[in-house]
């Protein structure tokens, strides 16, 4: 078998059928699919259990997160390569044979693609000035101007998701199990890769190979302040590991530093901000009171 896909399904019964579809619909058919199904509590499991190509194995298991469902369904993988998808995303059709492809010509261990953005309806989001296409090309062109893949990485992350990595098994085997990070474990896995792998960890930029879902909203919430407080941790983390031993401290307390003056520089921000409100208000007041003074 050359393949084995992994989906980690939770709570997507509006897209799970499409990210199936895409899989099944690949023009490369030597794959099986795995599907964990991570304690869904709509019908996700009733539209898995809907298909019945016998290249599908669905296994299910109280709620866990991400990260280990992934590590669940890689564990159950038995292809050359392994590829993950996730339950919302969509593959190009001809995704699979490019990548294989690529690694046969290339010997490439790990690979990823660009990436279309998409609405929940399938829309692409093609306007320039919309947010994510500025952090995506903002990630890239550095990227570009750095000509280096953990370079780049350390800026941001362009590989965007889980949904873009495509591994060999023995790259899965080397770097290990994806780690216990809420939102970022495919950011500390890609770091992992690209140091068990400097010369072999490929980014196929110019081929747009998958279709990655944002959702309304899904930059808000405690993923907003969780995600960017793990995303400096892994920043400091692998920024370190590509320091000489002797300047490490340098380097771990000047970031330190800058990290806490950009803190007291918004408390500053605010603050200020704070106190032309309120001297506003007291102006305002002030000329409210002279107003019905002068009124009696």
């Amino acid at each position: 078998m050359k393949v084995s896909v992994v989906i980690p399904a939770y709570n997507h019964e509006k897209f799970i059928g499409a990210a199936i579809d895409s899989v099944l619909n690949q023009s490369l058919q030597d794959f099986e699919l795995i599907i964990v199904d991570d304690g869904s509590t709509d019908n996700t499991a009733a539209v898995i259990k809907a298909y019945s190509d016998p290249r599908i194995h669905y296994f299910h298991q109280e709620n866990q997160d991400a990260f280990n469902t992934i590590n669940r369904g890689m564990g159950q993988a038995k292809g050359r390569f392994i590829a993950i998808l996730n339950s919302d995303d969509i593959y190009a059709t001809d995704r699979l044979q490019r990548l294989v492809e690529y690694h046969e010509k290339t010997g490439a261990q790990c690979l990823f693609t660009d990436v279309i953005p998409i609405s929940d309806a399938g829309i692409e989001f093609t306007d320039p000035d919309f947010g994510w296409n500025v952090w995506h090309r903002k990630n890239r062109d550095f990227y570009r101007q750095a000509g280096d893949l953990y370079t780049g990485f350390l800026k941001g992350n362009f590989m965007v998701t889980t949904s873009n990595l495509f591994m060999t098994r023995e790259a899965v085997e080397k770097v290990g199990n994806f780690c216990s990070l809420r939102y970022l474990h495919d950011y500390d896995f890609m770091f992992r890769m690209l140091l068990a792998f400097p010369d072999a960890v490929h980014y196929l930029g110019d081929e747009k190979l998958l279709y990655y879902r944002i959702h309304d909203g899904n930059t808000l919430g405690e993923a907003a302040i969780t995600g960017r407080e793990q995303d400096q941790q892994l920043i400091r983390k692998y920024m370190l590991m590509k320091v000489d031993d002797g300047a490490k401290k340098y380097v771990q307390a000047g970031s330190d530093r800058l990290v806490e003056l950009q803190q007291e520089l918004n408390d500053v921000l605010a603050s200020m901000s704070r106190d032309r409100v309120g001297i506003r208000n007291s102006l305002a007041g002030l000329l409210l009171a002279c107003k019905r003074k002068i009124l009696k």
